[in-house]
């Protein structure tokens, strides 16, 4: 390995030991409660040695929400094949709390934390969390075309849709210990069949 491989690896290393230990300071103390200060204590660095990366914490933030939602719509792509509009949306909702169960940090950060981008100053390009919604509406809407799912305010359906589906999320990563972990998969997935029959007609 030359010397700018090497220095490149080291430069990733660092970034994400910043990202990794950022992202627990913002799940334990809050978006506000965060200081540069305070991540460079917890990686053992000076926060000078931050500045080099990142020029504030909302930076750290943002890269942190662009990795999780790249991982979000990733795990949302992976059933888009899926023929069947009705067990494609389905499937939607079910990959949609796998996600928050096998990452649960980026969940929160995503979905949970309270609020912190209304305080941040936001990217100009900043649309990788639309797009996961836009997915979700695509999908309604080809049910909707299909005859699978009355017509109505897309918009509307698919806040309502979601909104049930991150109960749901929210509560077995946030109380998923009072659930047995062999009746967890029978549970989830027979939510999501009786929610969406409300929806989906026959």
């Amino acid at each position: 390995m030359g010397i700018s491989e090497r220095k490149e690896r080291e430069k990733q290393d660092m970034i994400k030991l910043i990202l990794d230990e950022a992202m627990k300071l913002f799940i334990e103390e809050g978006y506000e409660n965060v200081t540069m200060r305070k991540i460079a204590d917890r990686i053992e660095y000076s926060a000078t040695t931050i500045y080099l990366y990142f020029k504030d914490k909302s930076e750290i933030f943002y890269s942190l929400l662009k990795i999780a939602f790249d991982k979000f719509y990733e795990s949302q792509l992976s059933v888009q094949n899926i023929p069947d509009p009705k067990e494609r949306l389905m499937a939607h909702g079910l990959v949609y709390i796998k996600f928050a169960m096998n990452n649960p940090n980026y969940y929160e950060l995503m979905f949970i934390l309270d609020d912190p981008v209304t305080k941040m100053n936001c990217p100009e390009d900043w649309q990788t969390s639309t797009r996961t919604y836009d997915l979700l509406k695509k999908n309604i809407q080809e049910c909707m075309d299909a005859g699978c799912i009355e017509k109505a305010d897309i918009e509307v359906v698919a806040f309502g849709l979601w909104s049930l589906v991150h109960g749901i999320a929210t509560l077995m990563i946030k109380r998923g210990f009072m659930v047995p972990e062999p009746f967890r998969e029978y549970l989830i997935y027979n939510s999501i069949q009786y929610i969406f029959s409300g929806v989906i007609m026959k």
